[in-house]
């Protein structure tokens, strides 16, 4: 069987977790702002304790449609329980429906809800779903403060408690299409451009548990893809610690005979990888991509210098509740 996914025939993609809430800017007619989604979901009033909560993470939750037949994914799962839980049940997101998980590496703010995820997931539906996982990603992680100090961060579950969570983990560096060949899970994402250099200051634990030593790469980082007919290959990348233009030249190797045709997520270019911004505008030009869809890491700076670069009918902003129809 071949690792590459087969074309499908639309995907929809409900935002289920991002730092950002927003439903009074303008979008393309193929995106759905929050309101309108806690509507179809039965809100009857608007009010603040109706709507979702903004987090500092990242969870998507992506159907593609091929023919009569549908398959969920939920990409990542942000940063706590309560973001999940609250934001799913407002938004109606039918756990139940959700055939698989990936989670793009290690970090709390992709993880922190997987276990309250995959309980809703279990209560909803019969057997157990696959878990994509990186065998790396479950050393500890710790960011170097300015002073020098070290601040840990909460480990993310175990490969045990996610199977006891009502899982099938499926640990593997291996690139892999999945439910019918629908998506694509990468692999390790190699490091190609000279300016695109990881997370400065990142550290994991030694493998002994006994200190910390340098993670700048953080290569547990995958990205999920999805092949529309006639318009072309759908890019998720939930962090881009690997470097957004980074993913998008795999992608692009990877899916050599079909153009890619948007990039969905996080591009981190927030904080000390602000300087690397201009470059890496420049370089998403080299992909024509009809979209471009930054979130959670990206940075109000990155997101401005794209939609400045190519116009807000192609850089349309990830929103916690947002639709968005490819």
């Amino acid at each position: 069987m071949s690792n590459l996914p087969a074309a499908v025939d639309r995907v929809v993609v409900a935002v289920l977790v991002d730092n950002v809430t927003d439903s009074l800017s303008t979008v393309p007619a193929n995106v759905v702002h929050e309101w309108r989604a806690l509507m179809r979901a039965g809100m009857t009033e608007l009010s603040g304790s109706c709507q979702c909560c903004a987090n500092h993470g990242l969870s998507l939750v992506v159907t593609a449609y091929r023919g009569d037949q549908r398959h969920t994914v939920l990409f990542d799962a942000g940063p706590v329980d309560y973001a999940v839980e609250m934001n799913g049940n407002r938004l109606g997101i039918d756990f139940g429906a959700i055939d698989a998980v990936v989670l793009s590496h290690g970090h709390w703010d992709h993880a922190g809800g997987l276990l309250a995820a995959l309980r809703l997931i279990r209560q909803q539906r019969r057997g157990a779903v696959p878990c994509f996982l990186h065998p790396e990603m479950f050393r500890q992680r710790a960011l170097t403060l300015p002073d020098g100090s070290i601040l840990p961060i909460r480990a993310i579950a175990s490969v045990g408690e996610i199977a006891q969570a009502g899982a099938t983990p499926v640990v593997t560096r291996e690139p892999a299409a999945f439910l019918d060949a629908s998506f694509y899970v990468s692999g390790e994402i190699p490091r190609a451009t000279t300016y695109e250099r990881g997370f400065p200051g990142h550290l994991r634990r030694e493998a002994d548990g006994d200190g910390w030593e340098p993670d700048p790469l953080i290569v547990d980082e995958r990205f999920l893809a999805v092949r529309i007919e006639g318009k072309g290959v759908v890019v998720f990348t939930a962090c881009s610690h690997a470097g957004v233009v980074n993913v998008m030249r795999h992608a692009h190797d990877v899916f050599a005979d079909w153009p890619l045709y948007a990039v969905v997520g996080g591009f981190h270019l927030a904080g000390a990888n602000e300087t690397i911004i201009p470059e890496t505008v420049r370089d998403l030009g080299a992909f024509a991509l009809r979209y471009i869809v930054p979130g959670h890491c990206s940075g109000w700076r990155a997101t401005a210098a794209l939609a400045a670069a190519y116009g807000d009918q192609r850089v349309v902003p990830l929103a916690v509740g947002r639709t968005f129809t490819f």
